[in-house]
């Protein structure tokens, strides 16, 4: 599609919702939903790589004014940070698997510099790494070492979470509950997945609670009652709730996301939307 097209289309799409600068601020009845939201770029990878910019240019004339990235489908750091900061988005943080830092830590910094991350986030551990606690207790002395060689860059390591996290191996201790003992709060943040927290039948309030300060981007992701994954507002997680904690969990980005949205421009635009009713 022409880029010129593209954007009235989606302009239209909105319905004239669209909005830029600051959103979501919380108000005196509000939930404190962050002021500037993002959105997970592999929410978009259907329509993402054949219009590039468009995409870009369509999310922030939604209103986003953040996004984070999982790949760059074979685009320079630089081409992408130019096409940003014409756009006039920021890239705060950005998914990287635990094995290209350990492939090479120092070119993975300097492409997050290059983009801008402040957060360099592992999204996963594969299943052979994480068959015991002890795994766990392992794994978090591996994000301590490589969380300190990223805050010398002035980057924050942080690690995203599934359902799989939350088995506790017949002990005390759920893997989950393991990484956030073990690792250093300094080194090593969390970005907490609201749609696998929920599956896994916990409580992501409590979890902030008991852990203030360590949650500094959520994953804003929905779900209905039988675990179907849908639209932000769409489902049942109680999203005023959680931004009500938001404070105290150390909140300062939300990312929306959806794994398989039928319609990724049409996911990204009412799910932000819903974030707005959440002001009061």
């Amino acid at each position: 599609m022409h880029r010129r097209t593209f954007l009235q289309t989606s302009a239209l799409a909105a319905g004239g919702t669209l909005a830029g600068g600051p959103l979501l601020a919380a108000g005196a009845t509000g939930a404190a939903v962050p002021a500037r939201i993002s959105i997970q770029l592999y929410s978009m990878r259907t329509i993402f790589p054949g219009d590039f910019v468009g995409v870009l240019e369509a999310l922030k004339m939604m209103g986003y004014d953040e996004v984070e990235f999982d790949k760059l489908h074979d685009r320079a750091p630089a081409v992408v940070r130019a096409v940003l900061d014409d756009i006039g988005l920021t890239a705060p943080s950005a998914l990287m698997p635990i094995e290209a830092l350990e492939a090479d830590a120092d070119a993975a910094f300097a492409v997050a510099k290059t983009l801008g991350h402040r957060y360099i986030i592992v999204p996963s551990l594969a299943e052979p790494r994480r068959r015991s606690a002890d795994d766990y207790a392992r794994f978090a002395t591996v994000l301590n070492g490589f969380g300190a060689r990223a805050r010398a860059q002035g980057i924050q390591l942080a690690y995203h979470n599934h359902d799989f996290e939350f088995n506790a191996f017949g002990g005390p201790r759920s893997g989950y509950d393991v990484l956030l003992a073990e690792t250093d709060p300094a080194l090593v943040a969390f970005q907490m997945d609201l749609f696998w927290v929920v599956a896994a039948g916990k409580d992501p309030v409590a979890i902030m609670e008991a852990h203030p300060g360590r949650f500094p981007l959520v994953h804003v992701k929905d779900r209905t009652a039988d675990g179907t994954m849908v639209n932000v507002g769409a489902g049942a997680i109680d999203f005023r709730r959680i931004f009500a904690a938001s404070e105290r969990a150390g909140l300062r980005h939300a990312v929306i996301e959806h794994d398989t949205p039928a319609d990724p421009l049409a996911f990204a635009r009412a799910s932000i939307n819903h974030l707005r009713t959440l002001r009061g």
